[in-house]
């Protein structure tokens, strides 16, 4: 029967020196008596010695993949010095501040102690290591040349998080501004618009037509705001539970999204920066090209590139070359098919896509730093119109009144 292996945890220890000097510190094992035993080899006399306490707001705190890429290139970082590898798990966990990633580098840690490789423990993570990176390290084991293909994972993942970062900037500024507009407009038609309909019940005048359009929208947003809010939520509810669990319904949106005028063309060049990039990594790591295009088609994020890449596999193990898959596929730009044609013919294809990559990634930053200036003034206006509206509409009467006196 096997034994569990014991929890590491961090403990904070407090003692002095040989000199009696108070020294403080932390250290990750398995029990105070260990920690201390630790601290004595050092010519450490232990005082205190306590398991850290994990604050409150990182209690809940999930694994992101910014946490993934920053273990990637750490564990790069790692076995380029030399460092062992099981020593590498405890010295990067405990660097860690989210207790979930600090679990997870000890769960992948035990599986690699109790005799499986690291690609193998990391597989039987697949939420956090997907089947991508699972094979580069693969490969980095039975190439023993672990630490170049991890800092080449390391460096896809990194780009490829900075890519998601910026598109997510440009999608996330202007809907955020539109949902605080409409609060604002909410606000204003349920709370101040009637206390101006109030006022303009003494006047015993005809209000002008604008001004009654206003208070109608403030009596139904007054009566029916909860089956509007209501609505809303379910509206909400139901895009994400379609997008969940209907694959169709995703492969619609990746459609109609490329299909966008300003998003379309942000979505499309980030998915062939993504397909560049991918490709790049896993050729560069020794993939044969078949084997690495089944990996990259679930990586380029749009199912209409997933599609397309599933087609250029299946031309590229009949004989073709990979430019001209990609050209009869009418899916990529000539220019990525150019350099494609370039790296094949120079045997330097995995070069020529990386530059691929960064070209499409660079474009796309310029994009989004374009879009969100073209962005600000529009939301300006829109802002402007529809609060400045409302404001005139309720002043509008007034103004007609003091020209009558």
């Amino acid at each position: 029967m096997a034994v569990k292996a014991a929890k590491i945890s961090v403990y904070a220890w407090e003692g002095t020196d040989k000199k009696g000097t108070k020294m403080t510190g932390e250290l990750s094992g398995q029990n105070p008596a260990l920690i201390k035993a630790q601290l004595r080899k050092q010519g450490i006399n232990p005082g205190k010695v306590r398991k850290k306490s994990v604050s409150i707001f990182n209690l809940g705190k999930r694994i992101k993949a910014q946490d993934i890429s920053l273990f990637t290139r750490q564990m790069a970082t790692m076995m380029k010095a030399g460092v062992p590898l099981l020593q590498s798990f405890d010295i990067i966990g405990e660097g860690f501040d989210n207790p979930a990633m600090r679990k997870l580098v000890d769960e992948v840690k035990q599986e690699v102690a109790a005799g499986n490789s690291f690609a193998a423990s990391l597989r039987k993570k697949p939420q956090y290591f997907d089947e991508l990176y699972c094979n580069l390290v693969d490969a980095g084991e039975q190439a023993g040349a672990l630490d170049t293909l991890l800092d080449r994972v390391a460096t896809y993942k990194e780009k490829s998080e900075k890519l998601k970062a910026k598109i997510k900037k440009a999608m996330t500024y202007p809907l955020a501004v539109v949902f605080v507009a409409m609060i604002v407009t909410g606000i204003l038609l349920v709370k101040v618009v009637p206390q101006f309909k109030t006022v303009f019940a003494g006047f015993g005048a005809e209000l002008p037509g604008f001004t009654l359009m206003v208070i109608s929208l403030s009596e139904f947003m007054q009566e029916y705001w909860w089956m509007m809010l209501g609505a809303l939520v379910a509206a909400i509810f139901g895009f994400r539970r379609a997008f969940k669990k209907s694959q169709a319904f995703r492969d619609k949106l990746d459609t109609w999204l490329l299909k966008l005028p300003l998003v379309g063309a942000l979505t499309y060049k980030s998915a062939v920066a993504r397909y560049a990039r991918t490709l790049s990594t896993t050729f560069a790591a020794g993939v044969p090209l078949v084997d690495a295009l089944e990996s990259v088609a679930g990586a380029t994020g749009n199912v209409v590139f997933k599609r397309a890449v599933l087609r250029i596999r299946q031309d590229v193990s009949t004989g073709m070359q990979l430019n001209f898959a990609m050209r009869t596929s009418g899916v990529f730009p000539n220019m990525a098919i150019q350099m494609a044609a370039i790296g094949e013919e120079s045997g330097a294809l995995d070069d020529m896509l990386d530059k691929v990559a960064s070209f499409y990634e660079d474009d796309v930053d310029n994009m989004v730093d374009n879009l969100t200036s073209l962005m600000e003034p529009f939301i300006m206006v829109v802002l402007g119109v529809v609060v400045g509206g409302l404001v005139v509409a309720m002043y509008l009467p007034i103004f007609q009144l003091g020209s009558a006196i």
